[in-house]
């Protein structure tokens, strides 16, 4: 018996031991802030891999200071029905760090917020697909649209341009604006107290469609021919847009793209795949030509800060320090052929940029000094990001 006693009791220690080996050790989020500035409308993203989890869907994560949990966004970005990434935007004090806790939480435990990062494709106004969050909207053109022109029927769009929608308050516009002008309600060409769409493209590249450029000449794709809804939510939306080949002077250029829009920015991040060039220009579109064309190198924007109706607008592209070669005014006679351009490098078939505006009766804007002085500051995010390091 005593033989047996011990054996049972060896039997249980080793179980005891084994589950103690197994429990899960909570893991630790550290996210460290190296200017010295205050940063609270950055995103974070962690993946399954960073975690080490395989469900992201019953994950939390908790503010050690104040042992809340924060606002977060699991995204899905390949669309096979398996979550991939958790967003979310820490407030980190200047020069400052702060730590989070990797949790587990029941359906419904997570807190949740407005959903005011949004896009879908629109097939009630031909096949627009539109983007927006709580600064900022824009829209691009779809196959249907072009062929309308291409056939020359009236009402079409053919342009690989960036159409920019001037809202001026925090809250979605997007399905409220289509369904008030396609019923007739009103029309948001006319800003009724919530902004409106005045912006012209063309074939212009509006607010940071590309070009290739050959010699002297700028090259452009067609509309968009397919797209996929990625994610949309209360930090961020992104999708997937594709283009048919097009040529450049005898250069076949494939392309694709992922733009995503994050809470609180005036910039949405173009992230493009590319074949056929090493490099290529993102422009801005220069209007009635009575604005001023300004730029910085070594921070990697150009901006064009312009009248527009009863108010002033700065639209601006920017990139990565390495990415960004130099910047250019094309002013040429033809219409809606005037833009200024960012010259950027395409690294293994890879270009990643940034492009928007700011509005002056938005009232976030009141000068083009206040615009470049949130590009010069938005370049030193892009530069410095928020470290992100997760520890057992």
């Amino acid at each position: 018996m005593k033989i047996l006693y011990k054996t049972l009791l060896f039997s249980l220690v080793a179980v005891l031991c084994l589950a103690c080996s197994e429990k899960e050790i909570p893991t630790t989020i550290t996210v460290k802030n190296v200017l010295d500035r205050e940063r609270s409308l950055e995103t974070v993203e962690l993946t399954k891999d960073m975690l080490k989890v395989e469900d992201l869907s019953t994950v939390g994560i908790k503010n050690k200071e104040t042992n809340t949990l924060e606002i977060i966004q699991t995204v899905d970005n390949d669309g096979d029905g398996v979550l991939d990434m958790i967003l979310f935007q820490p407030r980190i004090a200047a020069k400052g760090e702060s730590q989070f806790e990797v949790v587990t939480v029941k359906p419904g435990e997570n807190p949740s917020a407005p959903e005011l990062c949004y896009s879908r494709f629109v097939p009630e106004r031909t096949d627009d697909y539109t983007w927006e969050n709580n600064k900022v909207a824009f829209r691009v053109y779809g196959p249907t649209a072009q062929k309308m022109v291409e056939d020359k029927v009236p009402g079409g769009t053919l342009s690989s341009g960036v159409d920019a929608w001037l809202k001026r308050v925090d809250y979605p516009i997007i399905d409220k604006w289509y369904k008030e002008e396609l019923s007739g309600v009103s029309s948001y060409h006319k800003d009724t107290g919530e902004g409106l769409d005045d912006f012209h493209v063309g074939a212009s590249r509006g607010v940071g469609g590309i070009a290739a450029k050959v010699d002297t000449t700028f090259y452009y794709s067609k509309n968009y021919t397919q797209w996929r809804t990625i994610t949309t939510g209360p930090i961020r939306t992104s999708f997937y847009l594709e283009y048919a080949a097009w040529d450049a002077n005898g250069k076949t250029i494939k392309e694709s793209r992922v733009i995503s829009l994050d809470l609180g920015q005036n910039l949405s991040k173009f992230k493009i795949n590319l074949e056929g060039v090493d490099d290529i220009y993102a422009g801005l579109t220069l209007h009635e030509k009575d604005g001023e064309v300004s730029g910085n190198t070594e921070k990697g924007w150009v901006s064009y800060w312009q009248p527009h109706g009863d108010s002033e607008l700065g639209t601006a592209i920017l990139a990565p320090r390495d990415t960004f070669i130099d910047f250019e005014k094309y002013d040429v006679p033809t219409k809606d052929l005037s833009n200024a351009y960012a010259h950027l490098k395409v690294k293994n078939k890879e270009v990643s940029y940034y492009a928007g505006f700011g509005w002056k009766k938005s009232g976030q804007f009141n000068s083009k000094a206040d615009w470049e002085q949130y590009l010069n500051a938005f370049s030193e995010q892009i530069e410095h990001p928020l470290e992100v390091t997760v520890t057992p």
